[in-house]
């Protein structure tokens, strides 16, 4: 695969921003002017880092360039921060829920060979990545096929009392940047609203969730499948027995999610081997 590394100047963001990006390769045997001005368009994995990483995860952490390889894939790996893909008000503007749609793909979809289909667009990401891949999938549910959330789930926050239940001080600030709870809760940020509301229409892409039953996320993760199988939804759950919130499991599960999309390997030809 070719592995590329851009760095550009986001409107978005207010700021220089980085992202991986991994495009398949050319057949040993075949001519650059062929392979290159054949005019295809590839089917794109949008893939997100969870807290505390960065555009580099999964490119050094998991065997995602051998899978890319093996299916043919773009593989599109944004920085986000820690801004759990929302849009944010501090500094100058850090709007990543705005980037990855309004910039980010549009950017992808016309400088590389990708398609702009829904059918061919996919999306995930573990942890915060997981529920940054659930938001946009919900919410600009004619832009991607599938989503595949890894180790998350989306809370409850309609039935919540942020000055009862312990939060994190990212979801306390979130509140706030919102311009309250109100706002907040009524807002892009429901996911559980939105799902229920979509669940008849036909709309939403199809949803993969894998969870280690050792993750400490793992009851939250089993209370949201037992509210989607009430309300029920049309989501695959899978349980991993023995996995905590680490890669191992994660390296595991993008495979699985690469199957749930329908990815296929490509066929290997004599032609990829030296004589």
């Amino acid at each position: 695969m070719a592995l590329l590394h851009i760095n550009f100047e986001s409107q978005y963001l207010n700021s220089n921003t980085d992202v991986n990006i991994i495009l398949p390769d050319k057949p040993r045997k075949t001519e650059p002017s062929d392979f290159y001005g054949n005019g295809e368009k590839y089917k794109v994995l949008w893939l997100l880092h969870g807290t505390y990483g960065d555009y580099t995860d999964w490119v050094r952490k998991s065997n995602i360039e051998l899978y890319a390889c093996e299916k043919d894939l773009i593989v599109v790996m944004p920085s986000a921060l820690n801004s759990n893909y929302s849009n944010w008000g501090c500094m100058m503007g850090y709007n990543m829920y705005d980037f990855l749609i309004k910039e980010l793909m549009p950017l992808v979809h016309n400088w590389f060979p990708a398609s702009d289909k829904r059918e061919d667009n996919f999306i995930s990401g573990l942890s915060m990545g997981g529920e940054g891949a659930l938001k946009y999938a919900v919410n600009f549910p004619e832009l991607f096929g599938g989503v595949a959330v890894l180790s998350m789930y989306p809370r409850d926050w309609k039935n919540m009392n942020p000055e009862k239940t312990k939060v994190g001080k990212r979801d306390l600030n979130s509140y706030a940047n919102a311009g309250g709870w109100e706002n907040f809760v009524n807002s892009y940020e429901d996911i559980r609203g939105i799902l229920k509301e979509q669940k008849n229409t036909g709309l939403l892409p199809k949803m993969y969730f894998a969870c280690g039953d050792k993750d400490f996320l793992y009851n939250g993760y089993t209370e949201f499948k037992l509210w989607a199988e009430k309300e029920k939804l049309d989501i695959l759950f899978e349980e991993v027995p023995g996995f905590i919130h680490e890669w191992r499991f994660w390296d595991m599960a993008i495979q699985k999610a690469l199957d749930f999309f329908g990815q296929e390997n490509k066929p290997v030809e004599e032609d990829d081997f030296d004589d």
